[in-house]
């Protein structure tokens, strides 16, 4: 498991169109199911984009990343939020960023609720790593406790290798994504070459300012696990299985599913 390095820097400007308000509304429809948390703890939380919006509708959120630049984007981000023209069902929260591996977080105390959302889990490519989250991520819920979490299914890492490469080619940053994938591991390396737009100098054709981008690499790889065995090691782990759906959908995947979603339960 790799924490992101450069990456962090153009995250959120390449994420802008991800599905950020459906995983809220996942995560809330699941709570007034099954029990209103008052604490979250959001492992893998990236730069904050479901801790901070949690945070503002009044949840006390624990935000979890292994990467420190990740968490450096989010804590800035909340200290130069100012919530304005959101519609709060409670008092304001709180985030305390803490930099720490999901597979042996801690906290001073149980949480009523733990997510792990934006394929998060796929990143670990050891099976012992997914046990070890899900054993963990018992031992840190309170009785009754919620833990919800999405993975990339396996078809979809397939579909990766076979719709690549990517190309972005916008004003303020490009890339070029490839892949490679082992069928058998159902484990996918992603490899992106980012250009970011960092400033303009004079000298251009014409006398005309050119303009200067930044040049990085960057290689991530995920591993996708039968949802079979997924169930298996969150019974092994004590948890009770409540729902397995797919896509956003209250409903159980298919053959095309392209993110499942797991409801479990630490009993009573």
């Amino acid at each position: 498991m790799r924490s992101y390095r450069q990456f962090a820097s153009v995250y959120d400007r390449l994420m802008e169109e991800m599905p950020y308000a459906e995983w809220m509304s996942f995560a809330r429809r699941c709570w007034e199911q099954y029990g209103m948390p008052a604490t979250v703890a959001d492992l893998g939380c990236g730069t904050g984009n479901i801790a901070i919006p949690l945070a503002k509708a009044g949840f006390t959120v624990f935000g979890i990343d292994l990467s420190a630049d990740m968490l450096s984007v989010a804590r800035s981000k909340w200290e130069s939020s100012s919530g304005a023209g959101l519609i709060r069902s409670r008092e304001p929260g709180s985030i305390r960023w803490l930099q720490q591996d999901m597979r042996d977080w801690e906290l001073p105390h149980p949480v009523d609720a733990a997510i792990s959302f934006c394929d998060s889990l796929n990143y670990l490519t050891e099976k012992p790593d997914i046990s070890a989250v899900f054993r963990r991520t018992f031992a840190g819920l309170a009785p009754g406790g919620l833990f919800l979490f999405d993975v990339h299914a396996p078809r979809q890492l397939a579909r990766y290798a076979e719709e690549q490469p990517f190309v972005l080619d916008e004003r303020d940053i490009a890339y070029i994504w490839t892949c490679e994938y082992d069928a058998e591991r159902m484990e996918i390396e992603h490899d992106l070459t980012f250009f970011v737009r960092e400033d303009e100098r004079e000298g251009g054709e014409g006398g005309k300012p050119q303009a200067l981008y930044r040049r990085f690499e960057e290689s991530h790889v995920q591993r996708a696990y039968d949802p079979d065995w997924l169930s298996a090691e969150l019974a092994a782990a004590g948890f009770e299985l409540l729902h397995l759906f797919a896509d956003f959908k209250w409903q159980e995947p298919d053959e095309n599913a392209e993110r499942l979603f797991f409801v479990a339960r630490r009993p009573r």
